[in-house]
């Protein structure tokens, strides 16, 4: 579970947001939609944590992360939060399969090489596991971030612009994979974006 209450950040004296409140349930999914310029990758990094908020709080699972220091909300967001960006991010001298493990490292838990596999297979890189990131497709590093954004099974996952640059084919692809995985694992699912095509795919929405 995943909720807001009144939070509002400001870049400069005339760049100010105040966002809506949200709540988004265990393996529920919640759309926000947003022209350029409403704020909306500030508000996901806001629910990640990346971006402290002048005001409001956000918590997961009862846990108030406006509380935390900056160290327990680097090692919460890590085992707790998987975010997908709109540009995948890897460590280019890694392979495919270490880019995945190293979600488990970063959040302090034992490399799990059995779910990295199992993942691979489900979202369709299976074959691609010893390559590194730079020789995949665009919609293969969609899908090993996916895969990358659930290695530690949390409880809120992020996704900003998943399909912004993708072709319908695999927005559709995408959108079905993250809604999977969720429900998969029981995490609560955002999906931040000004893609008009997913308005019909999520009853959960709300604009900015």
């Amino acid at each position: 579970m995943l909720a807001t209450n009144q939070l509002t950040f400001q870049y400069s004296s005339v760049k100010r947001f105040a966002f809506p409140d949200v709540r988004c349930a265990d393996r529920e999914a919640l759309l926000i939609l947003g022209r350029s310029g409403t704020g909306k990758t500030t508000f996901l990094h806001l629910l990640a944590l990346l971006l402290k908020p002048n005001s409001g709080s956000v918590t997961i699972n009862q846990t108030d992360l406006t509380q935390l220091s900056p160290a327990q909300t680097a090692a919460f967001r890590a085992k707790h939060v998987g975010i997908v960006y709109q540009k995948p991010h890897f460590v280019s001298s890694l392979s495919v399969l270490d880019n995945l493990l190293l979600a488990n490292y970063l959040a302090g838990q034992p490399q799990n090489r059995e779910r990295a596999r199992q993942l691979a297979a489900q979202l369709g890189f299976g074959d691609h596991l010893a390559k590194k990131t730079h020789q995949l497709s665009q919609g293969e590093q969609q899908r090993v971030s996916i895969a990358r954004a659930v290695m530690n099974q949390p409880q809120v996952i992020l996704a900003d612009e998943p399909t912004s640059s993708l072709d319908d084919e695999n927005t559709d692809r995408v959108v079905r994979l993250l809604r999977e995985q969720s429900e998969q694992i029981g995490a609560s699912l955002i999906v931040v974006t000004h893609d008009q095509r997913l308005k019909d795919v999520f009853q959960n929405r709300i604009e900015l």
